[in-house]
């Protein structure tokens, strides 16, 4: 596997360019629900065309998954791309959404990139060569009590109906912990626990490209993904990270 650093940053950038100026001009830009409480919007679609293009002419060997034109032949070597992970702060006009690029060989996330273009943050790790943002190498956070915690966390399984939700879940996590913060990009929630911004999040009904890229990113901070009973791997339904400090603490109230 040779993955350039420098073209992997420039096409997420241009990724970026593109979701920016749908952004910018909100007003005319179309949105759809795909699902009573999912959306989708022209820069989406957009976005998932210039990424799924890019990656096939600098990288024609991989195949493609993406949100939203699905799965190419490919998928024993594939890029899990979600071109706008927190789609509906996006259509808000807010600033925490991301695109999320990964690149996943025989079943092993070996790439990843999360660039929040409003914020004009660029996350990227590489397997074995750690994590870094706009450039510059960043860890997790070192604090070991829950009590001293800033904890994030999301809540697709409420967009999906699901009886079996995050909401008892949250609240016994949030009374043992220090601050909350719930903002909209399951993929830029797991930066900031590589960033030590955040020192936990957790989210269960994920899907594999909201969680790919910044799943690797967490690892090489070195962080921990696991599922809500420890065990190590990217399970996007029932998916939490940590600074690795506060893991044993957390995991019997999960």
């Amino acid at each position: 596997m040779s993955i350039s650093v420098a073209v992997l940053e420039n096409i997420v950038r241009e990724a970026g360019s593109i979701a920016l100026s749908y952004f910018k001009n909100l007003d005319n830009v179309g949105v759809i629900k795909k699902s009573p409480r999912d959306l989708v919007t022209d820069a989406d679609v957009a976005v998932e065309a210039y990424l799924k293009q890019a990656l096939a002419e600098a990288y024609p060997e991989y195949g493609f998954w993406g949100e939203e034109s699905g799965q190419s032949d490919n998928q024993t070597n594939r890029w899990i791309v979600d071109p706008i992970d927190g789609t509906h702060s996006f259509a808000k006009g807010q600033y925490f959404w991301s695109i999320s690029v990964a690149l996943e060989i025989a079943g092993e996330l070996v790439a990843g990139s999360v660039y929040a273009p409003a914020l004009d943050d660029l996350y990227l790790a590489i397997k074995g060569q750690g994590a870094t943002k706009n450039g510059k190498a960043i860890h997790a956070s070192d604090e070991t009590s829950l009590a001293n915690s800033m904890i994030a966390t999301g809540f697709a399984c409420l967009r999906s109906y699901l009886v079996e939700n995050n909401l008892k879940r949250f609240c016994r996590i949030a009374e043992q912990t220090m601050g909350q913060r719930r903002l909209g990009s399951a993929a830029m929630d797991l930066c900031l626990v590589a960033d030590g911004q955040v020192d936990a999040f957790w989210e269960q009904e994920l899907n594999l490209y909201d969680v790919a890229a910044g799943a690797l990113i967490v690892k090489e901070a070195g962080g921990t993904v696991t599922d809500f009973k420890g065990n190590d791997g990217v399970f996007p339904k029932q998916i939490l990270a940590t600074n690795g400090g506060i893991l044993k603490e957390l995991l019997p109230l999960m």
